[in-house]
């Protein structure tokens, strides 16, 4: 039995990829601020440092996977801190009890958002460890009409560091296979009120484009971290999988091929 630790457990893809992961036979840990086994705050430096140590503990020190997940969609400087610095915490922490696994695993959700316009400043100043400074700049694009550019910047901040420290000694070094998804529109309560109605549905969609299939329920992004975080994955390494009914083909078309 594999043991996979998932932020962000108690809704949403959190959730169901849990739900995906239980039912094949695998241990979850759920991380969540409630309705988890590890109930705590990836906002804060306490929060973060109780994970480990709280993960250390009901695993016994060995995980097989960890699925960074947990993340917010609000134009506040909070979305910073648990979407970027967060996640770095939950990866970067968890790492070590990852290396008694005979095949560890690690799976982030990034977002299509990447696709996005995003502030340059502040995914640097995330990128550069500079917490304080990065909820200054938050705060700074929230009191403007960039404030959806904070969403944004996380995802690419966050994917940023995970194209920079998948191929290193400590994570491909050690056989640990990190990747990220990107998701399209989730019918999740975060995105709730955006698609409320049929007329917020259509402007969405409009923004973020999605031919095939529509807009998606969380099983769907469930299922591809399912498959980064197993046994099969022996190579995929650095990536950012969209799973988004096409939205990154039809914005980019061929760019970067």
């Amino acid at each position: 039995m594999r043991t996979v630790v998932i932020t962000g457990s108690a809704s949403g893809i959190g959730r169901a990829t849990a739900q995906v992961l239980r039912e094949r036979g695998d241990r979850v840990i759920g991380v969540d601020l409630h309705d988890a086994d590890v109930e705590v705050d990836l906002a804060t430096a306490a929060g973060r440092a109780d994970l480990v140590d709280q993960v250390r503990e009901l695993s016994g020190g060995t995980i097989d996977a960890v699925v960074a997940n947990a993340g917010l969609a609000l134009p506040v400087p909070l979305t910073v801190s648990v979407n970027y610095f967060g996640a770095v915490a939950t990866l970067e922490g968890l790492r070590p009890l990852l290396l008694g696994s005979s095949s560890p695993r690690a799976s982030l959700t990034s977002s299509m958002a990447t696709l996005m316009p995003h502030d340059a400043d502040l995914v640097d100043l995330a990128l550069a460890g500079d917490e304080p400074g990065a909820l200054a700049r938050a705060g700074v694009l929230a009191e403007s009409e960039q404030r959806d550019q904070i969403y944004a910047s996380t995802k690419v901040a966050l994917t940023r560091w995970m194209r920079r420290h998948a191929a290193t000694a400590d994570w491909a070094g050690a056989g640990i296979p990190l990747n990220a998804i990107g998701p399209g529109i989730v019918t999740t309560p975060m995105t709730a009120e955006m698609i409320a109605t049929a007329e917020a549905r259509e402007h969405l969609l409009t923004l973020v484009p999605m031919p095939l299939h529509g807009i998606m329920g969380p099983e769907v992004p469930a299922a591809l971290h399912a498959w980064l975080v197993g046994e099969t994955n022996t190579h995929v390494c650095g990536q950012i999988v969209f799973v988004d009914g096409g939205s990154d083909v039809v914005l980019r078309g061929e760019e970067g091929w």
